[in-house]
């Protein structure tokens, strides 16, 4: 926790949080590419 406060103090607050959640999105971010690629995938076989 304190290191976060230390963070929070010198790169400020909204910039932590921007990186927290960036970290916390990316995996699904990459699922959601994936599922995407595949549906794409399945319907062009069907066209």
């Amino acid at each position: 926790m304190e290191q976060l406060l230390s963070y929070c103090s010198s790169y400020g607050f909204p910039m932590v949080v921007a990186a927290y959640l960036l970290v916390r999105i990316e995996g699904r971010l990459e699922t959601l590419a994936a599922s995407i690629n595949d549906l794409s995938k399945i319907i062009a076989e069907r066209l």
